[in-house]
């Protein structure tokens, strides 16, 4: 794809997030006024995410196109670490988290809804803002796989980021617990203790895969064995 094309793409996808994120802080929803706020919320986190990540990808864009025919190598050794910064954040967060939200969301929501999108929120979120949070984020992240070629870290370094990650997130849902009697997500309350290990390191294996699959499938897009 043409250069142009591909920064009015990002573009697009960046204020796309930027207006889902600015609905959704705007609705009054009694969750938000509790503890942890909307960052309880692993979709709000994923939307953080991935605004931050195409947020990464217009400032690379544009430094690419300061810095194009100019002979700086100052300029650009810092376009370097940012086209660095771009790749990890797209290979351990943007790809894995993403995937892992819509995926999930959609699994569970089909399974049975008020285990994880209770009946009682389609009052305060409209239909079109649940499908930018939990259905979109795939589309676009794999556009931008299309569109460019990311460098991936090594792969213990990336699966110890992602696992990091994931155990961070899943003992910041405990701390909640334990701070307010009440699991962020309704299915919790129907596993017994031992069944939430599993389920929590069952969760960390399989956003370990997404990393892995985001990885083969980046090599297969771009062959860079070629």
């Amino acid at each position: 794809m043409a250069l142009v094309p591909c920064q009015v793409l990002r573009a697009a996808i960046l204020l796309s997030y930027c207006s889902i994120l600015c609905n959704y802080k705007a609705i009054d929803m009694p969750a938000h006024q509790t503890y942890g706020g909307s960052w309880k919320f692993l979709t709000f986190i994923d939307l953080v995410i991935q605004a931050v990540f195409f947020g990464i990808c217009v400032l690379t864009d544009l430094s690419s196109l300061l810095t194009k025919g100019n002979d700086s190598q100052e300029q650009e050794r810092q376009l370097k670490k940012l086209i660095s910064l771009r790749d990890w954040v797209m290979a351990v967060l943007a790809f894995p988290v993403g995937v892992f939200v819509v995926t999930m969301f959609w699994s569970i929501y089909i399974y049975d809804r008020e285990l994880v999108y209770p009946k009682l929120l389609d009052n305060f979120i409209p239909a079109w803002l649940n499908h930018g949070m939990h259905t979109t984020v795939l589309p676009f992240v794999l556009i931008e796989m299309r569109t460019t070629h990311h460098q991936y870290p090594s792969r213990s370094c990336g699966l110890a980021a992602v696992c990091t990650f994931a155990v961070g997130y899943i003992l910041w849902v405990c701390w909640i617990h334990h701070v307010t009697g009440v699991w962020v997500y309704p299915l919790l309350e129907h596993l017994s203790p031992g069944v939430k290990i599993i389920f929590f390191a069952a969760v960390t294996v399989i956003i370990n895969i997404f990393y892995l699959m985001g990885e083969v499938l980046n090599n297969y897009i771009w062959d860079t064995q070629k």
